[in-house]
């Protein structure tokens, strides 16, 4: 089974432009990415895929290879989906790239072991909240699962609700996710429904029209950087590490 990596990266962030230039440690946050992504094994290929000049020129200082792709998308999966357009495999996985803590241990976690690659398959990776705060924070997704990892719902809101107690483990979205082609064409030619709209997450895409997707918890240190600030919190993790 090919399996490709795809490292989407825009420049035209509103809350955060030019976001996977940020400097982590004097390093682009992308270049990072980029590193943890070529250290899994799985991978036959990684690509970073941008309509940002000024990203594929920071791409070449470390040889990463860039495939340019539409500035028109409004999401990182619409583009993985030009990709695959672009590029034949198996299965695409998505990294995505202000994800600058995963680890190869995290991301094979939305791989699976047995993969018919002509049907629609995809899944994602989650994890534990650490902090209470992030749970009310609207910019992290909850994620409700079966017992069988299928997902039943995903919200900003604080999901599910304590009511008959209080011994719950709230969930967080992890940006890494994987796709066959089949199930980026299903995404492709289907229109937005109405709790994508109202949500801005694009799983509803497949959840609303009865296609299970898997959230996998891969139990991992995970920090999505939104804006600025994030990247004090991700340097001072990496210098725990022992990087400098």
């Amino acid at each position: 089974m090919k399996i490709i990596c795809v490292i989407p990266a825009r420049a035209e962030s509103s809350r955060f432009f030019e976001k996977p230039l940020a400097l982590i440690l004097g390093k682009p946050m992308i270049q990072w990415v980029y590193t943890h992504c070529k250290e899994v094994k799985l991978f036959d290929e990684v690509y970073i895929a941008t309509d940002s000049d000024k990203i594929r020129e920071c791409c070449d200082t470390f040889n990463a290879p860039v495939i340019m792709t539409s500035s028109a998308h409004e999401t990182a999966t619409e583009r993985l989906y030009e990709v695959s357009t672009k590029i034949d495999a198996d299965l695409y996985v998505m990294v995505n790239g202000d994800e600058p803590l995963l680890t190869e241990e995290a991301i094979v976690q939305c791989i699976p072991s047995d993969l018919d690659p002509d049907t629609m398959y995809v899944s994602n990776l989650m994890t534990d909240f650490s902090n209470p705060v992030e749970v009310v924070d609207a910019t992290n997704l909850k994620i409700v699962t079966a017992a069988d990892n299928r997902c039943l719902f995903i919200s900003r809101s604080p999901i599910p609700y304590p009511k008959g107690s209080l011994d719950v483990i709230y969930h967080k979205f992890v940006g890494v996710g994987a796709f066959t082609r089949k199930a980026l064409e299903f995404y492709h030619n289907t229109p937005r429904g109405p709790i994508e709209k109202v949500e801005e997450n694009d799983s509803f895409r497949f959840i609303e029209n009865h296609v299970p997707i898997y959230y996998y918890n891969c139990h991992c240190k995970s920090l999505s950087v939104d804006n600025r600030k994030d990247i004090e919190g991700v340097e001072n993790y990496f210098r725990q590490l022992g990087y400098k």
